[in-house]
């Protein structure tokens, strides 16, 4: 697959099929990630594949607090600040409005809404899922290369057919996960990512992009702003 149609196909899937995901195309996919670039190459990702009867008991495990209305465990990490600013916080709203509405989901139907989320934690389906820890004495910048790292997980898997979703929503649940990985001392659940081939019966809606000029700036021998340094840089004798 050309990498711009990686790109442009890669998003967050929200159905799976029960379809079995060979090994040997995970650990291709896992291997070529590992090139994915680190500062000073320290590869500070700590990955967890699960599938089969483990995968099958996590989703029990947390299907159970689900249902029991467990309270969520403690969050070792804001997911998003407190109060989110424009134009991010617009951009949030529009993706809640336009995932639920593409389920049948009315603005305000909380309930709903939670029925719908619940199914991040049995994978939406999916038959692998990948847990990425993070050591929780790095900085971020390192947190920065664990995202890239699983940016590139999930083009490789759209090189091999599959889709994926990742999942912050984990980490709520994150002493579940545990139960089951029993990571090492020390590491912080960043997210899942749920992993597998799309269901393509499930209604979706395509979330758009922010227009380039919105979120990118050229600064080139033409553009005003590279004209008014110059200027500026003459006035101060620079």
């Amino acid at each position: 697959m050309d990498v711009y149609e990686a790109v442009k196909s890669r998003r967050a899937v929200r159905k799976f099929t029960d379809r079995d995901i060979p090994k040997a195309v995970l650990e291709r996919v896992l291997l070529a990630a590992a090139w994915a670039p680190s500062g000073s190459n320290i590869q500070p990702w700590n990955t967890y594949v699960m599938t089969g009867e483990p995968l099958a008991e996590l989703k029990k495990r947390a299907g159970k607090r689900v249902a029991a209305g467990d309270p969520w465990d403690e969050r070792e990490y804001e997911m998003y600040p407190h109060t989110l600013k424009s134009p991010y916080r617009e951009r949030r709203s529009a993706f809640g409005h336009e995932r639920y509405h593409a389920l049948g989901i009315a603005d305000g139907d909380w309930e709903a809404s939670q029925r719908a989320a619940s199914a991040n934690w049995n994978c939406f389906g999916a038959p692998a899922a990948l847990f990425c820890y993070i050591d929780r004495d790095l900085g971020v910048p390192q947190w920065a290369d664990v995202g890239m790292y699983l940016q590139t997980v999930m083009l490789l898997l759209r090189a091999e057919g599959l889709h994926s979703c990742t999942q912050m929503a984990w980490s709520v649940y994150r002493k579940t996960v545990a139960e089951i990985l029993s990571p090492r001392e020390g590491l912080i659940l960043f997210c899942g990512m749920s992993i597998g081939y799309e269901d393509v019966t499930e209604p979706y809606a395509r979330t758009g992009r922010a227009p380039l000029d919105e979120t990118v700036t050229f600064v080139d021998s033409t553009s005003q702003r590279w004209a008014q340094t110059v200027r500026d840089d003459a006035l101060l004798g620079v």
